[in-house]
């Protein structure tokens, strides 16, 4: 029998009659009816007390197909309950057992009414010979029927199939992180991009599917790691670092051994997820990151890269830099200075190991980047100077009112940023970083002044950090709730003018800066509003995203008839707009 023919007609690959049999019979024979008779009584179900039922069944019109489909399923599911039983038992010959069933049964496998039975067989098998693998690969439907067990078995020697599986998802993931980032409605403080736990993250569609596909194998967990470093790497995107540390962890929570055991920073990713989840690194748990990190020998220095992406991960950044400024604020109240402070130290050395990721794994160089003591001797005693204007302020705002005093205390105490504190940001990116959440502090204060006063600054921080999407979220959210704020000009020019403007060429930052509007254009004088509705009106290499998030925005505001008699009280007859039509080209702009 040819090949073609196997293919077509598996039933006669194993062996038994099947449609090619039949024909070739009634084609060579004289009587084709009494052919027909043979083939049914060598093929039927040989039952001597099946026989009498049969007839009853025709006289109530069901179809000997029907039947036989019944009996099928039945045999079927006893069947496959049976290799259960076997693939569950411990007898010695269980894998020989399933070899001879898979050997007798795989021919069958394009027959849908049997398939369920081999690939009962092919789950419960550990290893299997690769020349069944080849024929589920080669065919797509046998592949997409195929159990998930068996997927990773061709996954193991096939690294772009199971790039393709799970790209998709990790595709889905970025974009769902995007999403939160850069969602218009729902601003709330307590709600934000930080505020879900790491448990409740780990419980999302995506990381449970992914965590499914690659199971306990710990080839798959090393190739999809790979996936994301090459990932990170290309895109600088931080969102794969919070990836790579939220699949360990719900391989954790599945108690998978055979890839936490091998894992070299399982233990360190552990801790560190512990402390997101509490909120703080505590002194017991800052010991035990300290001792992983400080019993990393020269030849295993290579664990330095998975490392570096879990502290990149923006949730770790973040709890890093919040745990900087409580520190900050310790030793101010202490007296004491920033080098002697030893949990400050290592918490600035955990940051710039975060921040220098990316680097690290591109280069290949697995050497903890030296943090420059001068960002302990300079730059930190700034920021602490800069803190404790802020603090005097707030403290002689609930004192008696004085207004003499008072007026002098707000001057003395709201000068420009210090020359240290401006310097250091534009070098290095760890002061970046501890300036950019003192800025999210002092706006979720509501601090009018710190805020005008560091914003001056802010668009000079290196690479560009400032406009990174979880700053900008966090900064736009505490903003939301300081919309009084956006009628003043002069806050309107800090934040816009010296900050927001800085970087607009960027998606990302337009935006956010629409976002922010979305809440508080109520509050803007009407000659602002129509320069920054004229400003970030999109171009057209502008994605269909923001298209579409502007479009609701001047949809929002003209809807809102209300604030159009506002809109004529309040112009501003020294702007650069006096003169035009200004209610008429503000909805022309719209």
């Amino acid at each position: 029998m040819s090949s073609r023919s196997e293919s077509e007609f598996p039933l006669e690959a194993a062996g038994i009659g099947g449609p090619n049999y039949l024909q070739d019979i009634l084609k060579n024979c004289t009587d084709p009816l009494t052919a027909i008779e043979e083939f049914q009584s060598a093929n039927g179900i040989h039952l001597s007390s099946l026989q009498p039922i049969l007839p009853l069944l025709d006289l109530h019109g069901i179809p000997r197909l029907d039947f036989h489909n019944s009996v099928v399923e039945q045999l079927r599911e006893k069947l496959t309950n049976h290799i259960t039983q076997i693939a569950k038992s411990k007898e010695r010959e269980k894998d020989r057992r399933l070899k001879e069933l898979l050997a007798k049964t795989f021919p069958l496998v394009k027959v849908k009414a049997l398939r369920p039975v081999v690939m009962r067989i092919l789950k419960n098998m550990p290893e299997i010979d690769d020349k069944y693998l080849k024929v589920l690969l080669m065919d797509k439907e046998l592949y997409k029927d195929t159990d998930i067990e068996v997927k990773r078995q061709i996954w193991k020697t096939n690294q772009p199939l199971f790039g393709d599986e799970v790209s998709s998802l990790v595709t889905e993931y970025i974009k769902e992180k995007e999403n939160t980032l850069h969602d218009h409605q729902n601003i709330d403080v307590q709600t934000h991009f930080f505020y879900a736990t790491p448990k409740v993250r780990r419980q999302k569609e995506v990381i449970q599917k992914l965590s499914e596909l690659i199971g306990d194998n710990i080839k798959l967990y090393d190739t999809f790691l790979q996936f994301l470093r090459t990932l990170f790497c290309r895109t600088h995107n931080a969102h794969y670092c919070t990836l790579r540390a939220d699949l360990l962890m719900t391989i954790h929570d599945c108690d998978v051994r055979s890839i936490i055991t091998i894992d070299p920073c399982h233990k360190f990713t552990w801790c560190l997820d512990a402390c997101i989840q509490d909120g703080k690194i505590s002194n017991s748990k800052l010991t035990i990151l300290q001792k992983f990190l400080n019993s990393i020998k020269k030849e295993q220095r290579q664990i330095l890269g998975d490392i570096s992406m879990a502290l990149c991960d923006p949730y770790a950044i973040n709890l890093i830099a919040i745990s900087i400024l409580t520190t900050l604020k310790k030793l101010i109240e202490h007296e004491q200075m920033p080098r002697d402070s030893k949990v400050l130290i290592f918490l600035l050395r955990m940051l710039i190991i975060g921040l220098n990721s990316w680097k690290i794994i591109e280069a290949q160089d697995f050497k903890e980047p030296k943090l420059d003591s001068q960002i302990v001797t300079k730059f930190m005693p700034a920021l602490m100077a800069l803190m404790v204007d802020d603090q005097i302020r707030q403290i002689s705002a609930t004192l008696p009112p004085d207004e003499h005093d008072a007026a002098i205390a707000t001057i003395e105490h709201s000068g420009p940023v210090p020359d240290a504190v401006e310097s250091y940001i534009q070098e290095s990116s760890v002061a970046s970083v501890v300036v950019i959440y003192y800025t999210l502090y002092v706006a979720k204060e509501k601090d009018r002044i710190g805020l005008l006063r560091i914003l001056s600054i802010l668009a000079n921080c290196r690479d560009d950090i400032a406009f990174e999407d979880t700053f900008l979220h966090l900064l736009v959210t505490y903003l939301i709730h300081m919309a009084k704020e956006f009628s003043s000009e002069d806050f309107c020019t800090a934040l816009f003018d010296e900050f927001l403007f800085a970087g607009i060429t960027r998606e990302s930052v337009m935006k956010h800066i629409l976002k922010l509007l979305w809440h508080v254009y109520p509050y803007l004088r009407s000659n602002r509003l129509y320069a920054l509705i004229k400003t970030l009106q999109p171009m057209r290499h502008h994605s269909e995203d923001l298209h579409n998030l502007y479009k609701s925005l001047c949809d929002r505001i003209k809807s809102k008839q209300e604030v159009e008699m506002p809109l004529r009280m309040d112009i501003d007859f020294e702007s650069p707009f006096h003169g035009l039509p200004m209610i008429e080209s503000f909805y022309n702009a719209l």
